[in-house]
């Protein structure tokens, strides 16, 4: 079994563009073109290191695990925020469903609900034309799942973590609610609380969803390329992207 993944991670997608680069520059040098062999052969190696799971779970698990997940909940609100979400996909109790990664941030706030009865605010409008509108989507679900409309507030407007951050800071203040526990995925954490503080709003940070195990395992196929990782490395960048903009 782990043989064949290892041979479908060369011969498809990201690891097939590798094994191209690294024979375009064998070929490169041979014709005495030193430069583009330099330059091809470069491409091969970065390429593959952001397509492996051993760097990439790397990359992932230093972002998650900066942010310490606490051992209880100390808040007066659970803030989930959205992360995605399809308009028209058949559910159990209607259409539109979340994705993975804001299914998990559901469970987990719905867990969090159960334990302490505390309110829910749900944040996560509609970012693209072909999206469902997240918050709506988690407020039925989560109704069906036996939770009190009454106690779940709707901000339906927000696109991105810095209008999630916005929005959710207005329907805080309009309902006195002063501890907020923020419930997000894990590599999106550090992210988050820089652009709630940005709107004056402290948080209780308690990340889910995590894509990494906290230690890591070495085999083989921690080394052969693959789409996942490659998507997992993607992730981490545009995290540590959006935390510097939050930052600043």
């Amino acid at each position: 079994m782990y043989v064949i993944k290892a041979l479908v991670g060369w011969v498809l997608p990201p690891g097939l563009l590798i094994l191209a680069a690294a024979l375009l520059a064998v070929w490169a040098q041979k014709c005495q073109q030193r430069r583009l062999a330099t330059a091809l052969m470069g491409f091969a190696v970065v390429f593959y290191l952001c397509c492996i799971p051993a760097v990439a779970d790397g990359l992932m698990r230093g972002l998650e695990q900066s942010v310490p997940h606490p051992s209880a909940v100390h808040g007066d609100v659970l803030v989930m925020l959205g992360g995605g979400a399809t308009p028209d996909t058949p559910d159990v109790d209607g259409v539109g469903m979340l994705s993975s990664s804001a299914e998990s941030r559901l469970f987990t706030t719905l867990r969090l609900y159960r334990e302490t009865k505390l309110p829910i605010v749900l944040s996560g409008g509609q970012v693209y034309p072909d999206d469902g509108v997240e918050a709506d989507i988690a407020r039925r679900q989560l109704i069906s799942m036996g939770v009190p409309a009454a106690d779940i507030y709707v901000e339906d407007k927000s696109r991105n973590t810095e209008e999630n951050a916005k929005y959710t800071r207005k329907i805080l203040a309009e309902h006195h609610f002063q501890h907020p526990v923020l419930i997000t995925s894990a590599f999106h954490m550090r992210r988050a609380v820089l652009d709630f503080a940005k709107e004056g709003v402290g948080v209780e940070a308690y990340p889910c969803d995590y894509q990494t195990s906290a230690k890591p395992k070495w085999y083989v196929n921690q080394f052969v390329p693959s789409g996942q990782a490659m998507d997992l490395t993607w992730t981490v960048l545009h995290e540590y992207l959006g935390i510097v903009q939050a930052a600043i």
